[in-house]
């Protein structure tokens, strides 16, 4: 889950002068469900472990552990009757991609389908380790299983977030529902543990801009949607827990105080080892500073995927 919130000209930029319209292209009834449990990343450390609203929640230290024991609970049956990934081996998997276009009626955020088709390149370039030589291929790809798109003005500003999510997702845990809407964060995602609790809203929100040739100026380039599918495969931000040992659940991510903003080369905001991971898709750098993911993140993804989504 990530929440890096868009500087302020550019928001405001991006949504004035919207109105509440009326809704076009849906057919599914409403689906009551409550608020998920999702994380959110800002672009700045004022919010740096969450952001603030009933969609959003910290991952605290107790619960961090409980969602690891539960996911090792998970991962021990699966294995011991067949059905999980033998110890030592790596999930694979393609994973289908349902993008919604939740532009408002006047047009505003309508991307264009080679917009989305550039989005899904991206996708399958960072989490094959594409973007550096230290990057770890996930063995995960993506592809394109299908784009509607709406025209609702509460809706392209996410509001009533999860009416629309319950109305118009598709597929099972292991697809990948994308919301392209306007609002003042990047992005938001789910949890994959959270997926049983609330199936309908699960997926990520992605700011129509950050979309590779968008409008959202250091954020143009589709990195947000990497960061917030790195959550929704159940990584933590790179900050998470701060300086402590335990920090994100990834022995070769360093840890890292707070987190960070732009480039910084060299940065190294704790006293353990290693200088911050600035480079890691699941820190707030810049799209053009992000080029991996780590092995231990890799396997991270792996158990989650086969604990929560296969």
């Amino acid at each position: 889950m990530r929440r890096r919130f868009l500087p302020s000209t550019v928001a405001l930029a991006l949504t004035a002068g919207l109105a509440v319209g009326t809704v076009s292209a849906v057919s599914t009834p409403l689906v009551a469900a409550a608020a998920a449990d999702v994380c959110i990343t800002p672009e700045t450390g004022a919010s740096a472990k969450g952001g603030r609203g009933a969609d959003t929640r910290e991952i605290s230290a107790k619960e961090q552990s409980e969602i690891e024991a539960r996911t090792a609970s998970i991962l021990k049956a699966k294995q011991d009757r067949g059905a999980g990934i033998p110890q030592g081996a790596l999930a694979a998997a393609s994973v289908p991609v349902y993008v919604h276009v939740m532009a408002a009626v006047n047009g505003a955020g309508n991307v264009t389908d080679q917009q989305i088709s550039e989005q899904i390149a991206v996708l399958n370039k960072t989490f094959a380790g594409q973007e550096a030589t230290a990057a770890a291929n996930t063995g995960f790809t993506f592809y394109l299983a299908g784009t509607d798109r709406f025209y609702n003005d509460t809706w392209h500003v996410d509001g009533a977030s999860t009416t629309y999510r319950s109305q118009t997702r598709k597929g099972g845990a292991n697809a990948l529902n994308m919301w392209l809407v306007d609002f003042d964060n990047l992005g938001v995602a789910t949890f994959p543990w959270d997926y049983n609790k609330n199936p309908s809203i699960d997926g990520i929100r992605v700011h129509y801009a950050s979309l590779p040739g968008g409008s959202a100026t250091n954020f143009d380039l589709g990195e947000t949607a990497t960061h917030e599918a790195g959550h929704w495969f159940g990584l933590y931000h790179t900050f998470q827990g701060g300086c402590t040992k335990r920090n994100d659940e990834v022995a070769d991510t360093p840890a890292q105080s707070s987190p960070t903003s732009g480039c910084p080369v060299g940065r190294d905001s704790c006293r353990l080892a290693g200088i911050d991971p600035i480079h890691n898709y699941m820190d707030y750098s810049y799209d053009t500073c992000y080029n991996q993911f780590t092995p231990g993140q890799s396997t991270r993804i792996s158990n989650n995927w086969v604990a929560y989504r296969s």
